[in-house]
């Protein structure tokens, strides 16, 4: 179906009423022109750009915020190495662009345009970590033992060199026996060893902390992408080794961060999810299944009743999964300073966590980058905090704004493409009910939508036969009625 709004326009105007700024400032251009090149290399980085250091990330990315390595030391133990794009050295604290990247503290992903939190200048050229080229980085490097426990850390300057650009397509592709060794690794002496070591450590530190109550969940999401000829297309990106891969290092990045800033003493932003308080809303939704969850939050058997789900369904497990994420509540940033007790991250299963792996496009992580790299030269921490407090806030906000844009565009250009189609009949599953709705997400195409008759008796997980009532493009709304139900 041809895309017969302009969706850049709506997602321009809905970034403005969720108090978002979809255009750099004058001022920010200005100071944008008189940076011509990266940050220089010196001294005072360590040299690793000999390490086989490559990048993994979606097909059409261009912003890269980290490169991985690993290698195998001695007695069965794994040297994890991850870079980190060393963003504050070109974006100084209080400059026109760092106000701006202050303000929106993230980067808008719309199927009709990308609103980054950084001119594009930078986060996809000067800041980002290049393919073939050399790049000042803040590195982390972890060694963990053969069961995944941390045995030690370290975090220093270093300048590195990104020796090939990869895809979670190509990557996981091979890494599950379904393709052969891409081109990019075939052509880099040793790369291809490199990367099945990182291989086998992400599988290490999953199982581990799974088996510390981390929750099984499939964040594979359906995306609007806007193909050929203006036309919108619905694509689910299937989550593979290759995302579990980095998943779990910058997993292991962020918890090594977050212990530094506490054996350091320094004030900084945690990301959190709390203990859920919709806990008796999961309970119900395993006893549709019939299985009985404790009645307090309990990590681990939430996580083996979702294991066990998706042995049994692994089609709809996606779908529950969703539903399962949208009731433990968002993320948020706090700050926590050494004696403070942890609120941590229920479905990581951390009492230690805080973002600083992508600070192209996520401000709390440009903070986080700040506060050590101030740590290491032994200077004053640039946000004290007050300051922090003030900033996680504003971060959760900002970040919920920019998601609920992103929604948004995603729903018009679903409704766009079903627009052609009202009375048509779709089968879907269940995904939600509650006081503002029951939700149902057909499978093909996979869009989700409101049914908003015959719910009446229904149940998250129920397989329904639905028709399209209507649709709303520049609300993003799709009407679904019930036509049959199956538990």
């Amino acid at each position: 179906m041809p895309i017969t709004i302009d969706l850049a326009k709506l997602a321009y105007q809905i970034m403005q009423e969720k108090g978002l700024q979809p255009e750099f400032p004058r001022e920010e251009l200005a100071q944008l022109s008189q940076i011509t090149s990266p940050a220089p290399l010196s001294r005072k980085y360590t040299d690793l750009r000999s390490l086989l250091w490559c990048s993994i990330d979606n097909d059409d990315s261009r912003d890269l915020d980290q490169l991985t390595y690993a290698e195998t030391g001695t007695d069965n133990k794994t040297i994890l190495w991850i870079a980190v794009a060393d963003v504050d050295a070109l974006v100084e604290k209080g400059s026109p662009i760092d106000n701006h990247a202050r303000m929106n503290t993230t980067s808008v992903y719309t199927p009709a345009k990308i609103f980054a939190m950084l001119p594009e200048k930078l986060s996809t050229n000067l800041t980002s970590l290049n393919e073939n080229e050399d790049r000042v980085s803040m590195v982390v490097k972890i060694q963990i033992n053969e069961v995944g426990d941390i045995e030690n850390s370290s975090i220093f300057q270093a300048s590195v060199h990104n020796h090939a650009q990869l895809t979670y397509s190509a990557i996981g592709g091979w890494l599950e026996g379904k393709n052969d060794v891409p081109d990019k690794v075939k052509l880099i002496s040793g790369l291809e060893n490199a990367l099945i070591i990182q291989h086998k450590a992400a599988q290490i530190l999953k199982h581990k902390r799974h088996e510390c109550g981390a929750l099984t969940l499939d964040s594979s999401k359906a995306e609007a992408k806007i193909i050929n000829n203006n036309q919108i297309d619905i694509q689910i990106s299937p989550h593979n080794f290759a995302h579990q891969l980095i998943e779990e290092f910058m997993i292991i990045a962020n918890r090594a961060m977050a212990q530094h800033f506490q054996e350091a003493k320094i004030a900084s932003l945690r990301r959190v999810v709390r203990i859920p308080k919709y806990w008796d809303r999961i309970v119900e939704i395993a006893k549709n299944y019939g299985v009985d969850l404790p009645e307090q939050p309990d990590s681990k058997a939430l996580d083996a009743f979702l294991v066990n789900r998706k042995k049994i369904d692994p089609v709809s497990f996606p779908d529950l999964s969703l539903t399962i994420i949208k009731l433990l509540g968002r993320g948020e940033y706090v700050v926590e300073n050494d004696n403070d007790n942890p609120i941590g991250h229920f479905a990581l299963a951390l009492t230690d966590y805080t973002h600083s792996t992508a600070p192209n496009r996520r401000y709390p992580d440009l903070i986080s980058q700040r506060q050590y790299k101030a740590f290491l030269r032994g200077e004053k921490a640039p946000y004290r905090p007050e300051e922090l407090s003030n900033l996680a806030i504003h971060c959760t906000k900002q970040e919920d704004a920019a998601q609920k844009v992103e929604r948004q565009i995603n729903k018009s250009a679903a409704a766009i493409l079903l627009s052609s189609q009202i009375g048509a009949t779709f089968k879907g599953i269940v995904t939600g009910v509650g006081e503002k709705g029951t939700w149902v997400r057909i499978f093909q195409p996979a869009v989700e939508g409101k049914i908003i008759q015959g719910f009446e008796r229904l149940h998250i997980g129920d397989q329904v036969l639905v028709q399209l009532k209507s649709v709303n493009i520049l609300k993003g709304y799709i009407d679904f009625v019930i036509l049959s139900e199956r538990r």
